[in-house]
């Protein structure tokens, strides 16, 4: 395996669409999620036509131990990553006081941890090879606090930030990062964090494949921030204007599920 990808939460949704979008562009390709047999069938699906080599790696990202796992297998592969896709990532709803603990420490684990851990294992060699692109699925929700979703509107926040601040740090070294913010997008996300009946989600949903095109894009170009479809564009101005109670005040009216 020469240049690859490596993409996580590549099982379903975003992770999935990148990785058909890097085989069609002949990229190589290493795999991550928790479901194997998810993996392997989209594995044999990308293998099929012979234009590409998939690894596949079953891992917990919520596991420190299985992060560190995935870089030494990654390296016993001998692979040259050129594409870094950190799509794993993990929501929950509700008020935050009557949530498990596990569950929002391992949104940090998923969200946070585990995408520094590995940007900073493989963008050294990017580097030394003066190529190479990262991409990190941050969010709309990061531009704003979220009440009912408070853990995981931070760590978007985190993501977009540090994301914005590589790329900056990244200039003129032929190495890249993007950041991309989806709005609410049609994936198993929703029903996996309890939002799929949020206001958010019933307001209307940009598809998978749309998201992962557009983010796709932008990585090529090594664009630093990419807001997807013009109701996000319109949202990420919006917060940046009103009083921050009325943004907090409207973030939790979305969040909130029923009618």
């Amino acid at each position: 395996m020469g240049r690859a990808a490596l993409v996580t939460g590549a099982s379903s949704g975003l992770g999935e669409e990148f990785a058909r979008l890097f085989a069609n562009d002949g990229v190589d390709l290493i795999l991550v999620a928790r479901r194997r047999e998810r993996l392997e069938s989209l594995a044999d699906a990308l293998r099929a036509p012979g234009k590409v080599s998939v690894q596949v790696i079953a891992a917990d990202l919520g596991v420190p131990g299985d992060v560190e796992r995935v870089i030494r297998e990654v390296q016993a592969h001998g692979a040259e990553i050129e594409f870094l896709v950190n799509n794993a990532g993990l929501g929950n709803v509700g008020p935050f006081a009557g949530s498990a603990l596990g569950t929002q420490l391992m949104m940090v684990d998923v969200n946070i941890r585990a995408l520094v851990r590995l940007t900073h294992a493989f963008l050294p060699a990017m580097l030394q090879r003066r190529r190479g692109r990262v991409l990190n699925i941050g969010s709309t929700a990061g531009l704003q606090p979220g009440p009912f979703g408070a853990v995981y509107y931070a760590s978007k926040a985190f993501v977009n930030s540090f994301t914005e601040a590589l790329a900056h740090e990244l200039k003129g070294t032929g190495v890249t990062a993007t950041v991309s913010l989806p709005g609410a997008t049609a994936t198993e996300f929703a029903s996996v964090a309890g939002s799929g009946e949020s206001r958010l989600f019933r307001s209307g949903v940009m598809t998978s494949a749309e998201v992962a095109r557009d983010a796709y894009r932008a990585m090529l170009h090594g664009k630093a921030f990419v807001v997807h479809g013009w109701k996000n564009k319109v949202l990420g101005f919006s917060v940046r204007l009103g009083p921050r109670s009325v943004v907090r005040a409207i973030s939790a009216a979305m969040n909130k599920t029923g009618s």
